[in-house]
């Protein structure tokens, strides 16, 4: 399977999870998984801690909520590579 397909079939099962008791209840407590600022539950979002273009999966010990903003500025990277600021 080629990289941007494999993409476009991890961000369908990634809309699917959003969907899920087992997503809401990550989000529940409204704490962002890098910088562990409170914020309301639906402005967490959906961030895969190994991304998918370095070959990451779309399961559940793969994803984490955080907020828009380390999101943003985690881009492609892992963790590893980026530090909240």
């Amino acid at each position: 399977m080629s990289s941007i397909h494999h993409i476009k079939a991890e961000k369908d099962k990634a809309k699917t999870l959003r969907k899920s008791r087992w997503w809401q209840s990550k989000c529940s407590k409204g704490i962002c998984y890098y910088c562990e600022t409170i914020v309301s539950p639906s402005h967490l979002t959906m961030d895969h801690v190994l991304p998918l273009s370095q070959g990451g999966k779309t399961t559940k010990g793969n994803l984490v909520p955080c907020c828009k903003s380390c999101n943003s500025k985690k881009k492609y990277h892992t963790p590893w590579e980026w530090k909240p600021s």
